[in-house]
């Protein structure tokens, strides 16, 4: 484009010049100067050219006067903008002190004031005396940024994010000033909040962060599910999760840890329908272990249904021990110890580990088989520790549906735990 410009001025320059030679050609007038008693005569055409020459000769004569002044600034402004590139080279690389003293001289020249590299120095100049932590070089550079409040701003909240004070670098953030915040100073933003557990302001803020690409897609995933956790368990009554819950997308209702969280706090807030239904709906939409086990831990009612629904699972997955652990954690809340002892002994021949062993102590004290609990507990803490598990004493458990202890000879399997003889 600038080429086309160009040509186009030279050729309306050619033509204009070529019109005014052929009105001089064919009428080159007449001119008459008197000065101081002296006339002189000759045509127009004469003294445009003799304006023309006079002109060039004055614009030849100034060049030359110019030129050494002018090399010297250019060499100045390449010296300043070498620095400039090599700081910025050598903060990349992590030559945080070599940068910050090749940023500083870069920024302190003043022949690079003019284009904008010199407030580029001064950002990241600071940002390398950040990392040195030159906190009098660090002030320096923001003073010199003055007049420019978001950059300030940002480079100041990165500063307070970076000694652990994220209220400070919220209250920087917020300057009426500084707004709009730029990307960058969106996502300081969040990670203030974040820092500061105000995890439904930053969910809130997730839309702002996705249309302006201030944070890559996979982070604000998982950041997505982290802050809409937390703003579902900071909700302050049951009015407030409830909005909180629908107010999310459908994707995120099914998301494991966000209905983990939404399920304790209704649970916290005793609205047993609420926190036992929606893993219940998770559950039936997607099978996941840890929401399963929840759903045994939940410190709520409802056993009885609770436990017909976890026996309409077992059919469609016999082998998930988190069910198991569910199973075995009903049964125990509802009294059923030998039930409770055998979802646990299930539990365990198929990989739940320490938790199947602890679940098995709690049904031996249901049953008041100390010797056995005391084992049980002590293989949870084996097993979770990577150490192997301890047999168990001979004294059989009782068989499911006889409350009463029996005696008989019992085989063990690899783990130390009673099964039945074939």
């Amino acid at each position: 484009m600038n080429l086309f410009r160009n040509l186009l001025f030279w050729i309306v320059l050619a033509l204009v010049g070529a019109l005014v030679a052929q009105m001089l050609m064919q009428d080159p007038g007449h001119v008459l100067v008197r000065f101081r008693g002296m006339d002189y005569t000759t045509t127009l055409a004469a003294v445009v050219l003799v304006g023309v020459a006079v002109l060039l000769a004055l614009w030849l004569l100034w060049k030359l006067v110019t030129a050494p002044v002018l090399g010297l600034r250019r060499r100045r402004r390449r010296a300043a903008r070498a620095r400039l590139y090599e700081g910025l080279e050598d903060y990349e690389l992590g030559h945080w002190e070599r940068a910050a003293q090749r940023l500083d001289d870069a920024a302190r020249s003043p022949v690079i004031a003019d284009d904008g590299s010199a407030r580029l120095a001064h950002i990241a100049a600071a940002r390398a005396a950040m990392a040195t932590g030159d906190r009098a070089r660090v002030e320096r550079h923001l003073h010199a940024l003055e007049g420019r409040p978001a950059e300030r701003a940002v480079l100041q909240a990165e500063a307070a994010l970076a000694d652990g004070r994220p209220d400070e670098a919220l209250q920087l953030l917020d300057v009426p000033a500084a707004q709009p915040l730029p990307p960058h100073g969106l996502a300081l933003r969040v990670r203030a909040l974040d820092a500061l557990g105000r995890h439904d302001e930053a969910y809130g803020l997730l839309g702002a962060l996705r249309a302006q690409h201030a944070l890559p897609a996979s982070e604000l995933d998982r950041l997505q599910a982290r802050w809409a956790a937390g703003a579902l368990a900071q909700a302050s009554d049951a009015n407030a999760l409830a909005d909180r819950w629908e107010a999310m997308p459908a994707a995120a209702r099914q998301d494991p840890a966000i209905v983990a969280a939404y399920a304790r706090r209704a649970a916290d807030l005793r609205w047993e329908d609420a926190a036992t239904g929606s893993l219940e709906r998770a559950l039936d939409a997607g099978w996941d272990e840890s929401l399963v086990t929840l759903y045994g831990r939940l410190p709520v009612g409802r056993l009885e249904d609770r436990q017909r629904r976890a026996e309409q699972w077992a059919a469609r997955h016999p082998d998930s021990p988190g069910l198991m652990l569910t199973r075995a954690r009903l049964a125990r809340a509802r009294g059923q110890w030998p039930e409770a002892h055998e979802h646990a002994r299930a539990a365990l021949a198929v990989g739940a580990g320490s938790e199947a062993w602890e679940e098995m102590g709690h049904a031996y004290a249901q049953a008041g088989r100390d010797r056995h609990a005391r084992v049980a507990y002590s293989n949870a803490l084996q097993v979770a520790r990577g150490e192997p598990a301890s047999a168990l004493p001979e004294d059989p458990p009782v068989a499911v549906g006889d409350p009463r202890p029996t005696p008989a000879a019992e085989l063990r399997d690899d783990n130390g735990v009673p099964r039945a003889p074939e």
